[in-house]
């Protein structure tokens, strides 16, 4: 979900401010923490949280306070989050490896939320079959989770990216070039997906289902931070799954939170329910720590990182993909443990499930 240019602007400053973050994150234990979001079908209960009194509730039982904004500009949130404006951030998987631990700043994921399983999509003008993408041009946000959609699905039917030529395009006008003439391939996430399929020349030919547990939308935060604070993590885990439980619901509770979490997104209901279809949401903490502890999540974040590392994104004169050490619940690390910067944990996320947060 961001471009290139603003990857290495990014970069280059979390790395010129990283010793500074670290510093300031593990002075002391505090009392007032701040969490950004962006819109996505998956991190619209943290808006919903901080509306209906949800976050005040859980920051109230552990005597913290918790201000929770949000983003239109998602790159803008992990920005801030990298310059240490704030404590935590929605983020994916491949994101959080990108921006800030590329950038020297340890990460923590607290909450694993779901997983995109069909929001995001691979979609021809007038063609059926992904086959037909070859020798196309394909506009999607470059360096972004579509990019790596993408080369998931050209891996499928043994093509790769030397047989497309991809065209970097903001994500704020892919349903405007999907309209235009020359524009015949895209690669986008909801709610543009849904957008460019109400054309009938529009023709999904591949998406996110495709490679189930790959793209994981996650609520991060800086780890010297957690290990001052873990009543910050129990809090966000509270808030989590009171109101994933409330989103899933079926009653008229959970109803007007799915409308109103569909109004803050730009859409209705039922607009908000077809996206949530293609998510797997982990509403509830048991389902999320098991697939935390499975054996594809360092699968995934193994296919991740050599992604990252071909496309040059994980820090300059980086030598191999093994140069940032990604830290998973059972301790064992991919890459580096001399430089972890980016960790799994059950912690929270079992408090939650064992019902003692």
């Amino acid at each position: 979900m961001q471009t290139f240019s603003k990857i290495l602007l990014i970069t280059a400053m979390a790395a010129s401010v990283a010793f500074g973050v670290t510093s300031i994150a593990t002075a002391a234990p505090k009392t007032d923490f701040k969490v950004a979001w962006s819109i996505y079908v998956g991190w619209m209960p943290w808006g919903y949280a901080a509306d209906h009194g949800i976050v005040k509730k859980w920051a109230d039982k552990y005597g913290i306070k918790i201000e929770v904004t949000q983003f239109n500009d998602y790159v803008e949130s992990m920005n801030q989050y990298t310059a240490g404006a704030f404590d935590a951030v929605t983020l994916t998987n491949m994101d959080g490896l990108s921006i800030p631990a590329a950038g020297g700043v340890d990460t923590t994921a607290v909450i694993v939320g779901d997983f995109s399983n069909g929001n995001d999509a691979v979609i021809l003008k007038d063609k059926s079959t992904l086959a037909d993408v070859k020798s196309q041009n394909v506009n999607l946000v470059e360096y972004s989770v579509s990019h790596y959609l993408l080369a998931r699905a050209l891996d499928s039917i043994k093509l790769s990216e030397r047989d497309v030529k991809v065209v970097n395009t903001s994500d704020a006008d892919m349903v405007a070039a999907y309209k235009t003439a020359d524009v015949t391939a895209v690669v986008t996430w909801n709610p543009l997906v849904s957008t460019i399929l109400e054309d009938p020349t529009a023709k999904k030919v591949f998406d996110s289902s495709g490679i189930p547990g790959e793209i994981i939308d996650l609520m991060v935060a800086n780890t010297g931070v957690l290990k001052d604070n873990p009543n910050f993590g129990k809090a966000l885990a509270g808030i989590w799954y009171e109101t994933a439980a409330l989103l899933m619901a079926d009653s008229d509770e959970g109803k007007a939170a799915r409308e109103a979490m569909g109004s803050a997104s730009g859409t209705d209901r039922k607009g908000f329910e077809s996206q949530l279809a293609a998510t797997k949401l982990f509403d509830r903490p048991a389902d999320a720590v098991e697939f935390t502890a499975s054996p594809s999540l360092p699968k995934t974040m193994n296919l991740v990182r050599n992604f990252l590392f071909e496309k040059g994104l994980l820090g300059n004169g980086a030598a191999s993909a093994d140069v940032i050490g990604i830290e998973m619940p059972d301790g064992k690390v991919l890459g580096d443990s001399g430089n972890i910067k980016l960790r799994f944990t059950e912690t929270y996320m079992k408090a939650a499930a064992d019902s003692s947060l």
